[in-house]
């Protein structure tokens, strides 16, 4: 029912048209949009009701989360719910509560800074710095991709301790020593490099590898639904085209390279949907490894690519324009793949283990 109603809403009010103005206008994301997913309770979904939220599973985010990658919505829903919020949720600090409540309701945007463009998702490069204790921490350092990160009114950073482990702090929007440099990305997000001059920030979590062996893992997994929601559409898209467009009197559909082509987009297709399903009763049962997550991310980040250049080839130049959605599909799906390590680093850490 949840995905039902999430699907009825984004087809009625987020066409492509329609996202397409939104990305081109000055807005970051429509500021309805995302009040609407509070009023469904999407934004408290994943958060314990100890805490505020819905008790939500990562299976019932994975349910609508495909929707998001079929219609392009740029609403950073996994950045600023399954990473900050999480990060929240997993503090006792009391700002940490109340920035919650504040999220979960659609009353504030926290973004969550981590990559700092080596393009892994493991906690080992970190390299900003984070010194003090308690409520008098100095941050030091840069972070290059944080998605709603010019628009956040207060920022969660993964930061390296003075005792060498990895934790997480909060840095309100107007904390001194913050520069936010604000950019677009290729799928049409917006993010944003930002950095740190001995920044003030609050101690959230000192030692934060056990929430981001959680968060991290929850985070790829919704985004990769989000991913095979776009390969889905891809999918549909470059057959129904297939059927129609004609040479030589006849759809291109009946030559053989052209039916071979889709055939292997439905395989892979078929075969991201299925690791997707298998990994998410994995995560929901408390059994998702590591590797598990390597194979999701390494083999939809692999496949998706192979999607999008196949939906390309198949529309000729047209699939390379900006008023078609086929490329915007395949640039969701590359910056999809860019993002908590890219495909061929996941299948690395698949074969090492």
């Amino acid at each position: 029912m949840l995905r039902d109603s999430v699907a009825r809403y984004l087809e009625k009010n987020y066409d492509f048209d329609t996202r397409q103005a939104l990305v081109r206008s000055d807005a970051a994301w429509s500021n309805d949009v995302w009040s609407q997913f509070a009023e469904l309770g999407l934004l408290a979904l994943p958060f314990s009701e100890e805490k505020g939220g819905l008790g939500g599973s990562i299976a019932d985010c994975v349910a609508f989360a495909g929707d998001f990658g079929r219609h392009l919505v740029v609403e950073p829903y996994a950045h600023t719910i399954m990473l900050a919020g999480a990060a929240l949720e997993a503090s006792d600090h009391e700002s940490a509560i109340v920035w919650l409540e504040k999220l979960a309701s659609g009353e504030a945007i926290v973004a969550f800074a981590y990559e700092e463009g080596a393009g892994t998702s493991t906690p080992e490069v970190i390299r900003t710095k984070a010194s003090g204790s308690g409520d008098a921490v100095t941050l030091r350092g840069e972070k290059r991709l944080v998605i709603a990160g010019a628009q956040a009114d207060a920022v969660i950073v993964a930061a390296r301790t003075d005792g060498e482990t990895i934790g997480l702090f909060l840095v309100a929007k107007d904390a001194p020593g913050l520069g936010i440099r604000s950019y677009t990305t290729i799928d049409g997000q917006s993010a944003a490099k930002i950095t740190f001059n001995n920044t003030p920030a609050q101690t959230l979590l000192q030692e934060a590898g056990e929430a981001l062996d959680t968060l991290l893992p929850n985070a790829i997994i919704v985004q990769s639904a989000d991913a095979v929601g776009a390969m889905e559409a891809l999918l549909t898209t470059t057959s129904e085209y297939a059927m129609t467009r004609k040479q030589f009197d006849k759809p291109i559909m009946m030559f053989q390279s052209v039916a071979h082509r889709l055939s292997d987009m439905k395989i892979a297709y078929t075969k991201a949907l299925s690791t997707l399903t298998y990994s998410t009763a994995l995560a929901n049962s408390g059994g998702a490894s590591p590797r598990d997550v390597a194979v999701l991310k390494g083999q939809i980040g692999k496949l998706g690519r192979e999607i999008g250049e196949a939906a390309i080839q198949t529309h000729g130049g047209v699939g390379m324009t900006d008023e078609l959605n086929v490329s915007h599909y395949h640039k969701r799906l590359l910056a999809y793949d860019a993002q908590l390590g890219d495909h061929a680093y996941h299948l690395r850490v698949v074969g090492q283990s």
